[in-house]
């Protein structure tokens, strides 16, 4: 199964994508650098204010002593989880995927077919995709809620225009980040002629580590992202198209986030049609202050999906293997 290359890969294999593991990985890192900051100039602006005003009503302002990274995280946690903060900020996400093709078709030379993005079969792979990622994330809340982990309830008060937004939101979020961490540097080191293995399980570590920054980040969770990353890994390369994995991801966050109410990798509650709260004190049940993400129900959850994806690519790299010759 490892041994199998999607089309994706020699795709990207004839042009200037450079042959070097570390080359490609420096490139990636200064990539994601230049994103990083064109992502956090909107949020920037607009947490600036309340971030201030909240430093001053905790007393950080008159003692700076006691004010240190983990307090300063909490805080930026807080002020982005209101919407008119949080869906600017996931709507600014747009720069990393127009960074990733700009990298991909100005530098490396390579066309964004070779990302995973093509014309064809576009609307029923995202419409499936949208339906799987619904069912994953369902599964991992009511496992939650079955086993006495967490509790949910309808909310009284629903917006159902600020719910519209952060869909939207999470459409341009999960496809970024799937451009950048699959499309992209996945990609790139298939298509630099490395094996597939490689190129699955450092796309889906540096998916994992790029969420280290969160509240709540530990074992589990890094475990859990590096699992999606695989997952996302194998389902993309099954179907040689990116855009299933772009609804499965968008629509996961958005299911988690703003129909079960639960925190996005740590990144607070926000508006949402049901509202889930921890009621065991177990981290490893309920995920703790990173959110269900970093719970064991998403471990299994994920897992079955590894395991369902790696099966349909043995199966199709059986299937395309030449028929022995007959005297």
């Amino acid at each position: 199964m490892f041994d199998y290359r999607p089309k994706m890969f020699d795709e990207a294999s004839h042009t200037h994508t450079s042959k070097k593991l570390t080359a490609i990985l420096l490139a990636f890192i200064v990539v994601f650098g230049v994103i990083f900051l064109l992502e956090s100039i909107i949020p920037s602006i607009i947490t600036t204010k309340p971030m201030i005003e909240e430093m001053r009503k905790q007393g950080y302002l008159d003692n700076t002593e006691k004010f240190n990274l983990t307090e300063s995280m909490k805080i930026a946690t807080k002020v982005s989880a209101v919407p008119k903060v949080m869906i600017p900020s996931l709507l600014s996400t747009i720069f990393g995927t127009i960074g990733a093709i700009f990298y991909c078709r100005c530098v490396e030379m390579r066309p964004v077919r070779s990302m995973g993005a093509r014309k064809k079969g576009l609307i029923p792979h995202y419409l499936i995709g949208l339906l799987i990622g619904i069912a994953m994330m369902s599964a991992i809340t009511l496992l939650s809620v079955a086993f006495g982990a967490n509790s949910i309830k309808l909310c009284d008060s629903i917006d159902y225009k600020i719910l519209a937004l952060f869909l939207l939101g999470f459409f341009v979020q999960g496809m970024s980040e799937e451009f950048i961490f699959r499309g992209y540097l996945m990609n790139s080191i298939g298509g630099g002629g490395h094996h597939t293995a490689i190129a699955v399980g450092i796309s889906a570590a540096a998916f994992a580590l790029a969420h280290a920054a969160n509240p709540g980040f530990g074992v589990v969770p890094f475990i859990n992202l590096a699992l999606f990353g695989v997952f996302a890994a194998f389902y993309m390369m099954l179907f040689d198209n990116i855009w299933g994995v772009c609804a499965i991801h968008s629509i996961w966050n958005f299911t988690q986030g703003n129909i079960y109410g639960i925190s996005v990798s740590g990144s607070g509650d926000t508006e949402s049609l049901f509202r889930t709260t921890q009621i065991s004190d177990k981290a490893f049940l309920t995920g703790g202050e990173f959110g269900i993400e970093g719970s064991i129900f998403t471990t299994l959850i994920l897992s079955i999906g590894v395991a369902l994806t790696a099966f349909a690519l043995y199966r199709k790299t059986q299937n395309s293997e030449p028929a022995p010759k007959t005297e």
